[in-house]
């Protein structure tokens, strides 16, 4: 294998590695909704690598254009940030729209007490929830747009460092060499998002939330609303 190709795939993995780690909009998200909203390991692992493949083929397809097209490197680049813009605060929206519904879904699933008076004179009282057979029977239908409003923001969200590795493989190797460089990117990039999902999501089902279990989904959208902040006020 030629020297440059293997420094530029090198080069593709590392990247991908650190810029995943380094966003945290790659993995909280999942995480979250995995174990606040009550996602199974089947669901959490199908819906991170759909995202991040949509992730990661999004900037592909935008490279590619600018290839084609001889647009230059800092269109391409400010082209990204729009779309970074955009994907923050898409996140950012859709972590406060399902945070509301989740407080208001734990509102009307609080549990309160009714005193019951027997013909024999005794009375008793007890503790239940009014929504709480409706809402677990319709639970997999409230959150079914879920994965794909983060599908979408996934794939219009940037792959900002994808774009300048893809034009410089086409600038110093043939396609093979394209596609193999932003195949190894790709790959590490969902690798590494799919590890950090599935190990947190599992290692998070065994801390019981108690009390806290009918505000998971507005946990949930906090969460990610937060992510979406960071993005927008840190640059992560």
């Amino acid at each position: 294998m030629p020297t440059e190709l293997s420094l530029l795939m090198a080069t593709a993995a590392s990247i991908a590695f650190f810029h995943t780690v380094a966003g945290p909009d790659h993995y909280v998200p999942f995480i979250a909704m995995s174990r606040l909203g009550r996602w199974s390991m089947t669901k959490t692992a199908w819906v991170t690598l759909l995202c991040g493949l949509g992730h990661v083929l999004g900037s592909v397809a935008l490279a590619m254009v600018g290839i084609a097209f001889g647009i230059a490197l800092k269109k391409l680049q400010a082209i990204e940030s729009a779309r970074g813009d955009w994907a923050a605060w898409a996140l950012t929206a859709f972590g406060l729209v399902y945070c509301v519904w989740g407080l208001r879904r734990a509102y009307r699933n609080r549990p309160h007490t009714h005193g019951h008076a027997h013909s024999d004179g005794h009375e008793h009282v007890h503790e239940h929830v009014h929504t709480q057979a409706h809402t677990h029977v319709h639970s997999a239908k409230d959150g079914r747009m879920t994965p794909w409003v983060l599908f979408t923001i996934f794939v219009f969200g940037p792959c900002e460092v994808l774009i300048p590795l893809v034009m410089e493989a086409a600038v110093r190797l043939d396609g093979a060499g394209v596609t193999l460089v932003t195949a190894v990117f790709g790959v590490v990039t969902v690798g590494t998002m799919m590890s950090l999902v599935l190990a947190a999501a599992y290692s998070g089902r065994s801390i019981p939330l108690g009390r806290l279990e009918r505000y998971s989904h507005a946990m949930a959208g906090a969460a990610v609303f937060l992510c979406g902040v960071s993005i927008q006020c840190l640059g992560l």
